[in-house]
């Protein structure tokens, strides 16, 4: 296992809202991606979802409220909590979750990636 340079990795991310692998553990994945815009309102019935903003600002939308997140801070949404994450800018954010974790959950967008690449 080679060390991992976040900002590397991020440097070969051009599209929002599409992660990608960065490392594997006890069956759960390492991923980074770019956010900008609104993404979709979607839950993830059987996993807990891990935020960490690296960069830039990432607002989680639950129903009953909003967690507003900067660089540095990290949130996890229980799983079976529908949530919509909305960067206002661009957001650097990674994300850590059961490999077989699909990004737009129970919902079918777009920007659904059912199977990530490895950076």
């Amino acid at each position: 296992m080679d060390k991992v340079n976040l900002r590397d990795k991020l440097s070969q991310i051009a599209e929002h809202w599409s992660p990608r692998i960065v490392g594997a553990l006890n069956g759960q994945h390492v991923k980074l991606a770019k956010f900008a815009g609104e993404f979709v309102w979607h839950q993830h019935a059987d996993a807990d979802e891990l935020f960490l903003v690296l960069d830039g600002h990432l607002a989680i939308h639950l129903r009953d409220r909003v967690v507003e997140l900067g660089a540095g801070e990290l949130f996890i949404v229980p799983r079976g909590v529908e949530h919509k994450p909305v960067a206002a800018g661009e957001a650097q954010v990674l994300l850590f979750e059961p490999e077989a974790t699909v990004n737009t959950g129970d919902a079918v967008d777009a920007r659904t990636v059912l199977a990530p690449e490895w950076l």
